[in-house]
């Protein structure tokens, strides 16, 4: 669907309809807010949904996944031109000028996706987990930051980046066995290693040594969450109930691998809807403590 054939309000129902189809867990909270700006995530997110599924595709070669990619980023810099071609980026068009979305973000989970675009993911240097999980989590939270209203400050930056970090490490720690089906494996170099765990997907689960990496690696997650909590404390945290309704359910996901116990991690873990609509009337009421 391009621009050229819709108008805004088709291009807007086209990035809805993108949120329900995904059933993410971040749908509660776009829900709750206003018209413009609710209007304007479910455009952000429809991107970053769109792109990822580029990057995910098995169906393309690598060629091609690289250059439909490629037709992204020529995409943003015709959003920021405001002459956009694609369905979502009509629907982005008023929400970065509304909002002053700043185009480095966009940009940054563009290369997020060309890093698994590239190849399977495997085994890679903290290093590079720690670029990864900036371009394709720290990018939503600086872009969603201004939506919510938050202010354009530092506390805003560290809370977004930390959250983005916790969300990102807590979904590699739950879908460890689900990454290594497809032959990826994000948990770093440096952990593997020195637990004598695999580098390689299909041995990875039930490995001697998995359950150490999972403990340390959840260690970094719960560290990088008590430092969104801290950053949340120089912010109005009822700007921002959106990401902490996020922010609750990954929490969750993590607090039930830490009591189970990291010998058993890569086996599945679930956060029931009762408990997520639990968290959400907690965290409307009052922020994380």
């Amino acid at each position: 669907m391009t621009a050229a054939s819709i108008d805004i309000g088709a291009a807007r129902r086209h990035t809805q309809e993108t949120v329900r189809r995904s059933g993410t867990s971040f749908s509660a909270g776009m829900a709750i807010l206003p018209k413009k700006r609710r209007e304007a995530m479910y455009a952000i997110y429809a991107f970053c949904r769109e792109v990822d599924d580029i990057a995910d595709d098995d169906g393309l070669t690598r060629d091609e996944r690289l250059r439909a990619l490629a037709d992204w980023r020529a995409e943003i810099d015709r959003v920021y031109e405001g002459r956009p071609e694609f369905a979502t980026g009509l629907a982005l068009l008023e929400p970065v000028r509304a909002f002053a979305l700043p185009k480095s973000e966009f940009l940054m989970m563009i290369e997020g996706m060309e890093m698994d675009a590239n190849g399977p993911i495997v085994a890679p240097p903290l290093e590079r987990l720690n670029a990864y999980t900036r371009r394709v989590a720290g990018a939503v939270g600086c872009l969603s930051m201004p939506v919510f209203g938050a202010p354009d400050c530092a506390a805003s930056a560290r809370f977004a980046l930390s959250l983005g970090d916790a969300l990102q490490l807590t979904n590699i720690l739950r879908d460890v066995a689900e990454d290594a089906a497809i032959g990826r494996l994000y948990l770093p170099a440096e952990l593997l290693e020195k637990y004598g765990a695999p580098k390689t997907p299909s041995a990875i689960c039930g490995a001697a040594g998995l359950g150490d990496v999972a403990r340390d690696l959840g260690a970094k997650a719960r560290g990088k969450f008590n430092e969104a909590r801290a950053a949340l404390g120089e912010l109005d945290w009822r700007t921002v109930r959106p990401a902490l309704l996020m922010m609750g359910v990954y929490e969750a996901y993590l607090g039930k691998m830490e009591k189970r116990g990291w010998a058993r991690a890569g086996e599945p873990v679930r956060v029931s809807k009762f408990e997520k609509l639990a968290i959400a009337a907690r965290y409307w009421l009052a922020p994380p403590q």
